[in-house]
This record gives structure tokens, sequence and C-alpha cells, in this order.
């Protein structure tokens, strides 16, 4: 059982949610950081009974004494947005977010982060949050790093639980492996994720995240040269190659995953597409 509130690091609670996400996760974390003054990150679960469950979290937090001062999203996907409109209203507090966000959320962004962008939380001991905006999951992804406490919130950069999809469209193979590089070289001491336990040395995690990707890529360009020829192979034809014993249930997503290392592929000269077919590039 979940035990929430958890503290997680110093200043920082997690509250896990149940909220639609993609298995095996189930519940998303939010986290309440700052020791005085507060603000709550990922307004996540669409649910009724949960968002009472959180809702009374977050008022607990106010009849303490300490202030909440806003609620922040790391990115706009549903499993991490779901309560933002009723707990915006509910709690009265401004909504933070990356510029990019307001593309696709339904409800105002009060306060538009930005890369390199503080939030300084007064308390016992002053917390300093630097904004990192992290796109490649999604365009509008940002991680936020306490620089003194060397922790990191990820959001969905990396989970302990389960993976991390990068669907075509707005998510972005090249930007997400820079990304993890960048966090890699952070070398901090605990990664928050939205999506499990937290992590100990992630720096290890960032590098096997990596290593895992590029595995991948390796699998489909055989994948694509193996079945290309003259005329080209599709996505439906590389699929089962490039991800020989994944389970055939997992194929939606594992569709789009290939398509997003096929898109990095063709922008760095790799492959070529044409007419929905793949060939390895002369």
């Amino acid at each position: 059982m979940e035990v929430r509130p958890a503290s997680v690091a110093p200043g920082v609670e997690r509250f896990a949610a149940l909220t639609p996400t993609l298995p095996p996760a189930t519940h998303t974390n939010s986290y309440a950081i700052g020791e005085r003054e507060v603000v709550l990150i990922e307004p996540a679960t669409p649910y009724e009974d949960e968002k009472r469950e959180w809702l009374a979290w977050a008022e607990g937090i106010r009849s303490s004494g300490r202030k909440l001062v806003a609620i922040l999203a790391t990115h706009h996907h549903p499993d991490h947005v779901g309560g933002v409109a009723f707990f915006k209203e509910a709690l009265g507090l401004p909504l933070w977010a990356h510029e990019r966000a307001t593309r696709f959320l339904k409800v105002s962004v009060d306060r538009a982060l930005a890369d390199g962008d503080t939030i300084d939380l007064v308390g016992q001991v002053t917390q300093r949050w630097q904004v990192m905006h992290t796109p490649g999951h999604a365009s509008d992804h940002i991680c936020l790093l306490e620089q003194a406490a060397r922790t990191v919130i990820v959001g969905d950069m990396v989970a302990s639980v389960g993976t991390i999809l990068i669907a075509p469209g707005d998510g972005d193979m090249i930007d997400y492996m820079a990304q993890l590089k960048r966090l890699e070289e952070l070398d901090a001491e605990v990664a928050l994720p939205a999506h499990g336990a937290p992590i100990a040395a992630p720096s290890r995690l960032f590098r096997a995240y990596q290593a895992h990707r590029s595995m991948r890529e390796a699998w489909v360009l055989k994948a694509v040269e193996k079945l290309a020829g003259e005329a080209g192979a599709t996505l439906d034809e590389i699929l089962p190659v490039a991800y020989a014993g994944t389970d055939e249930t997992l194929y939606p997503i594992a569709r789009m995953s290939l398509e997003a290392h096929l898109d990095k592929l063709e922008h760095e000269g790799a492959v070529r597409r044409q007419d929905g077919r793949y060939s390895r590039a002369a």
C-alpha cells in the first residue's frame, strides 16, 4: 500500500495518486516542495475520489501554517494535469508551466516558466529550484533542480517503474537524448520521477536510458537494412524485426517509439523515407 503523503527528500513530500497512465505504472507522483512556502507539482488525477484525497493533502499543508504558492505542471500529458482545473479553482492558486503548455491546456497558465528561471521558496532553509526546459518526451517538459540538495524532479524523463514513451509529433528523440545527457551531467544525489520511487545516484539511470535507446536505434537500422531493399520497408514491416521478443500486445506503443527513432535517423541522414517506406540513405 502506497504511504501518502511521504517525505522523500529534504523539504519534499510525495503524494501518489491513481491516474490513467501507461502500464505498468498506475499512479502519478505529485510533490510538495518547500518548508514554509510550498509549490504543488503535478495536478495529476482526474478521478473524483482521488481528487478529494489530493485536495485534503493540499489543505492539510495550508492548515499547518505553510503557504501554498502555486500549482506547477511538468508537462501537459493527461496523467499529469487531469485535475488541474479543479485544483486551480478549489485552492485559488495560479498555475505555472512552460510557455509551450499553453498550446495544449484548456486552463490559463499564470506564470510561463523558461529554462534558467528560479523558484525561491522561503523556509528554515530557503530552497532555490532551477527550471530546466527538457523537451523530448513532450515539447513543454520541464525538470526542477535544487542544487544545494542535489535533488532533481524529473517528471517523465525517466521512471523507476515502467519506461518512457517518445511519441512522434510532440515527442522528439533527438531532444530527448540530449536532455538525458544534460541530466546525467548534473550528478544529482536523488531524482524524483512522476512514476515510481525516488532514484538514488540517478546519473547511472540516465546513462542506462541513453544506452538502451542507442541499442534500440542500432536494431532499427539493422531491421531497415535487412528488409528495405530497393523499395524500402514500412513501419509495420520493420516493427516485428526491430522489436523482436516484444509482446505483441505492446506493439501499438512500440510502433510509436519506432517512428520516433526513424524520425531521428532520417533527420541525421542515416535513413531516408519516401511514400511511407524507409531505406538506408546512400
